[in-house]
């Protein structure tokens, strides 16, 4: 069998430390703004770099080690951030515990890797309709990375680094820029809202996902925001609140859980759309191993054996086993839980890995995933007439495995896919996926903590997915009220999107009124949604002349990348200068003036995006 510098002690090591530094930046970004980005192009861009500019070689194939390991540990993160912030949320937690954050983590990733490696075959290679096209652009990434291009992508990233970082630092360390910037005022009995974050870091999540699903989450925002809010008129309770206090307690209390309806919707929906991913999945199950007999196998072919897949499935399920009866004190509980989430990871593994093959990464409904499990797991519980603390804790620990494991699979399906278009060695790619999932899933609880004790979760840090599904297991097992009126309407909302558009734009093959990124909108603050526009614009007014350029070829996507991991970054480092009690937060500016200065910075900083894109 041919061999290659592949899964090498440089790689490894690069591939991990790159991991880190991406799990940290989307913990802190998927907390802030609810969505998380794809760590695979700008780690093979700084692979690739530092392979020419400083070990003076170039290796697509340790480079393409180093983003399967990075991307796996930074998909990871959204897994966790999403679900286990709930436990603090609803009180079943006063501090996140390092050793079950981390084993959830280790064990959901791991599920996520070795349910896919059977689907590989069945979904990668012999279903021509799903594209994986991150996994496309990355290897067109790691193909042109020539010394020069490489080079040239290394200095976007590091510019966007820089800017991100900075900005950042004058916003939360020295408040000379303002973290978003508001108005609200009432007509009557319906108080009405305006504003936007200062984030450079959603301006680059904007661009990433580009104009239409930017447009949808405004869309999303604007229905709840513009329409929701006005029209629910001010309620006696609420009537001595300030406008902009006001605003936000009926979109907090209120209007959002119409986003919690639609995602239900979007859920259910989800798993039906890719039923026909579902059985292919069973089918790769049963045929991934029949030819045993094949003596030699090509590299770029060879898989994980099925004995060492059922050793870290056995190992997977003796730590989540061991976990839940740490937690819940319940032996048999905690078997059926451990049954139950064993099934809810393959289910939503097929389904993610085939939702990300046709959409991608960035429009995966994972949320809408997560709400189908807890749904689940609910109804399973209360079945059996289980309530209370115990019961909180079992459903968010299966809701969090899932969601980590549904997660790691969409990424680990794009970088499968990228291997398979540079002629990688999936065996090694497989392992690689696993090393960057267990290394920097210890991070994520002390990170988490970190964030939760100077920024808090929830309110400094909004967390939305995480407060949804707080607000759903308090409603089903504890005191919690839970608006039905609003999750109801929001139920319909979400299936006369649905049919309007299957059955009226489908046909005309244009914009789409996807369900899912219209709920997170509703479900966000309108605040996060506006800057992600101006993002979604500057992309299309970049490439509205070119419409088959390539993510591998876009200055603007590895300075957005940069940008992203500067801001957040950052804003981990001061997190950590708070927990120290060092102060540097400045009193220069008036209130209206650092407003001035901030949309201002805001604009600038999206016109240096333009330039920069542009001029790629």
């Amino acid at each position: 069998m041919e061999k290659i510098r592949e899964l090498t002690k440089t790689s490894i090591t690069l591939g991990i430390l790159i991991g880190i530094i991406m799990t940290a930046a989307n913990v802190y970004l998927g907390l802030y703004a609810g969505m998380t980005v794809s760590a695979s192009i700008p780690a093979a861009v700084l692979s690739m770099g530092f392979y020419s500019g400083i070990l003076r070689r170039s290796s697509i194939y340790e480079s393409n080690i180093v983003q399967t390991m990075a991307s796996a540990g930074e998909s990871l993160a959204a897994g966790v951030i999403f679900t286990l912030p709930a436990l603090i949320l609803v009180g079943a937690w006063n501090k996140f515990e390092f050793w079950p954050t981390t084993l959830i983590a280790i064990a959901g990733g791991l599920l996520g890797v070795i349910f896919m490696i059977p689907l590989r075959k069945a979904l990668i290679i012999e279903d021509k309709t799903l594209i994986y096209p991150e996994g496309i652009a990355c290897a067109a990434v790691l193909r042109v990375g020539s010394e020069a291009g490489a080079k040239k992508g290394f200095m976007a990233i590091v510019k966007g680094i820089g800017l991100g970082a900075v900005f950042k630092f004058l916003s939360t360390g020295m408040n000379l820029i303002k973290g978003s910037v508001e108005v609200a005022t009432k007509a009557g009995q319906s108080v009405f809202f305006i504003g936007s974050d200062i984030s450079p870091a959603l301006v680059a999540v904007g661009y990433i996902v580009k104009l239409e699903v930017a447009t949808l989450v405004l869309i999303g925002g604007m229905i709840g925001w513009t329409l929701g809010i006005p029209l629910e008129g001010t309620p006696i309770e609420f009537g001595d609140l300030a406008n902009l206090d006001l605003a936000w307690t009926l979109w907090s209390k209120k209007i959002r859980f119409l986003g919690v309806g639609a995602m239900i919707v979007g859920g259910v929906w989800s798993i039906i759309s890719v039923r026909k991913g579902i059985v292919a999945g069973l089918k790769g199950i049963n045929a991934a191993y029949k030819n045993k007999d094949v003596k030699v196998v090509e590299r770029t072919n060879v898989d994980l054996g099925l004995s060492q897949l059922v050793l870290v499935l056995g190992a997977a399920f003796l730590i989540i086993f061991g976990l839940y009866y740490y937690l819940i004190q319940n032996l048999g509980l905690s078997f059926l839980t451990t049954i139950l989430m064993i099934i809810c990871s393959f289910i939503f593994v097929a389904v993610s890995s085939y939702v990300v093959g046709l959409v991608g990464s960035s429009n995966n409904p994972v949320s809408g995933m997560t709400i189908s499990a807890l749904l689940v797991t609910s109804a399973f519980f209360l079945v059996l007439g289980f309530t209370g603390q115990s019961a909180i804790l079992s459903t968010l620990g299966v809701a969090a495995v899932v969601c980590c494991a549904a997660c790691t699979a969409g990424d680990c399906s794009q970088d499968l896919k990228t291997g398979q278009l540079i002629g990688a060695t999936p065996r090694s790619q497989q392992i690689a996926e696993m090393i960057g999932v267990v290394v920097p899933a210890f991070v994520i609880a002390p990170v988490l903590t970190l964030l939760h004790n100077n920024y808090g979760i929830g309110t400094g840090l909004k967390a939305p997915q995480a407060t949804l599904f707080a607000s759903i297991t308090n409603a089903l097992f504890a005191d919690g009220n839970l608006p039905i009126k609003m999750v109801v309407l929001g139920m319909i909302l979400g299936v006369v999107v649905i049919a309007f558009d299957k059955f009226i734009l489908e046909k005309r093959q244009g914009f789409r009124l996807h369900l899912m990124p219209m709920a997170v909108g509703i479900y966000l603050p309108i605040t996060l949604a506006v800057p992600m526009f101006f993002g979604g614009l500057i992309n299309y007014f970049v490439h509205r002349k070119n419409t088959t350029h390539n993510e591998g070829e876009d200055d603007g996507v590895l300075m957005s990348s940069g940008l992203i991991a500067g801001e957040a970054v950052m804003g981990v480092l001061v997190a950590l200068l708070m927990y120290f009690n060092i102060s540097t937060s400045v009193d220069w500016l008036s209130h209206t003036v650092s407003e001035l200065v901030s949309i201002l910075a805001l604009a600038g900083m999206c016109f240096y995006l333009y330039r920069i894109a542009k001029r790629a």
